[in-house]
């Protein structure tokens, strides 16, 4: 019951995340047009690489460590500040590059400068500390009161398309913002202790080790919106974005067992518990299974309806995007199961790098001529075939370790339930106008037939729920 509060509370946490640019997507899409929703993505693509490289891999990497110590409060003392000490001081140097990038950049200095504050945002994220703890509530209650202020202020401040700058700013002082608020919760946790007990840099190789992954992660999720961007235009890019937008959000509910059921792995490891971390993995795939199946065709089934309704006509160009990326919504559910959930906490860290960096290489020697023929949709194909390559690598890694036929117990009855879904939605998709109401009418349906075929093959939520 524990794994399951801890799952609701991590999707909830990681929907937040998301909530504001997803509640607010359709006022700013009217507001902003594809143009401004572009400068946006892109910029903020820019902005990404700054933070991934001054973070260097803390986040799963704090979260595994505050796990393995958690049960021993000076450990998880020192631990906590040598982690987030050694992260403020890289990110103060990746900061200080930035400034050298925004001299040397000819445009878009105002919305750069906006987003920055992002970059300073991450030094003081320590969401990893209390996800290595399981307390992921802390999380989710404090994030809720500041993205409900987002959520004002952005319809109070962004009013034409000038305010580009001004809701960019909004955006990263929430994240700001957000994570100074996290500070209070750490005093009944962790103890006081002497600067010159820490030993700061000892953490340095073993996070970076988990950098390397995390490099080539952020390459297959950021680079398309930056290539998008200079090689054809920034409203591809922000046709892209909006796209990805969708899928992200759909991503956060399925992923966010990855994030719960890491410390829970790890801390099994180190007790010696083998079979039990596999027993984990059978479950937790074939838990982000039965959801992220329905998920990817619901997406598939309704985009037509959507996109006009959500983002207006003047981004029809998402439609095809969203089909196709829906794909990956499968795929990274499975390799999050793998990597995540398996690979990292079991210290198999060379596996899951090896797997995100071939998916970095394809999506790199790929992406230059999809995206010149095809665009937006090219960048698209490039992220599905990347996320086909890591998951079939961590198959392959792990195949003489676990039992396939364990690991894909029932996933053929959840496809076919899935297959059934989409196709009776979209024969109701064919034929009916574009409305609110036909689209609520679809995903209504859409669960209700999943839900039947799964019942008629004797299989339940409940059953998968009881079970994780």
């Amino acid at each position: 019951m524990q794994i399951i509060k801890n799952y609701l509370y991590n999707a909830t946490y990681q929907i937040f995340i998301l909530l504001v640019p997803l509640i607010t997507t359709p006022y700013l899409a009217r507001i902003l047009g594809p143009t401004g929703v572009g400068i946006n993505a892109y910029t903020n693509s820019i902005i990404q690489y700054f933070i991934l490289f001054g973070s260097i891999g803390v986040n799963l990497y704090g979260n595994r460590q505050i796990a393995f110590v958690r049960d021993d409060k000076a450990k998880l003392t020192s631990t906590f500040y040598e982690i987030f000490l050694m992260r403020l001081m890289t990110i103060t140097i990746a900061y200080l590059i930035f400034f050298v990038f925004l001299v040397i950049i000819g445009k878009y200095q105002i919305f750069y400068l906006a987003q920055s504050v992002s970059i300073i945002a991450a030094a003081f994220d320590i969401s990893w500390f209390f996800m290595g703890i399981e307390k992921f509530s802390v999380t989710v209650i404090r994030n809720f009161i500041v993205k409900i202020v987002t959520l004002i202020c952005i319809f109070l401040f962004v009013r034409t398309s000038t305010d580009l700058a001004t809701y960019i700013l909004i955006l990263s002082l929430s994240l700001l913002i957000g994570n100074m608020t996290l500070f209070p919760n750490l005093k009944k946790r962790i103890g006081k202790i002497q600067l010159k007990d820490l030993h700061i840099w000892k953490h340095l190789k073993p996070s970076t080790a988990l950098f390397i992954p995390q490099i080539a992660t952020q390459i297959y999720l950021v680079v398309n919106k930056t290539m998008l961007g200079s090689l054809t235009s920034v409203e591809a890019a922000g046709y892209f974005d909006q796209s990805d937008k969708i899928i992200k959000m759909v991503l956060a509910i399925v992923t966010a067992t990855g994030t719960v059921m890491l410390p829970h792995v790890a801390n099994a490891f180190m007790r010696g518990k083998i079979e039990k971390t596999k027993k984990y993995l059978y479950t937790s795939f074939r838990f982000v299974s039965i959801i992220s199946i329905p998920l990817m065709f619901g997406i598939m089934a309704v985009s037509s309806k959507f996109v006009p309704l959500f983002f207006t006509k003047q981004f029809m160009a998402v439609i095809p995007l969203m089909s196709v990326e829906a794909i990956a919504i499968l795929l990274i559910a499975w390799s999050n199961a793998l990597g995540t959930q398996y690979l990292i906490p079991t210290n198999q860290t060379r596996s899951y790098t090896k797997s995100v960096i071939l998916g970095a290489v394809v999506n790199i020697v790929v992406n230059v001529p999809l995206i010149l023929s095809l665009g937006a949709l090219g960048a698209t194909v490039s992220t599905v075939l990347s996320e086909m390559i890591v998951t079939g690598y961590q198959m392959y890694s792990v195949r003489k370790q676990v039992n396939f036929r364990m690991l894909f117990k029932s996933v053929h009855k959840f496809l076919i339930a899935g297959i059934s879904m989409f196709l009776v939605v979209k024969i109701v998709d064919l034929n009916t106008r574009t409305s609110w109401t036909t689209l609520l009418i679809e995903v209504i349906l859409g669960m209700l037939v999943y839900t039947i075929s799964l019942l008629l093959m004797h299989v339940s939520f409940k059953t998968e729920i009881k079970n994780l």
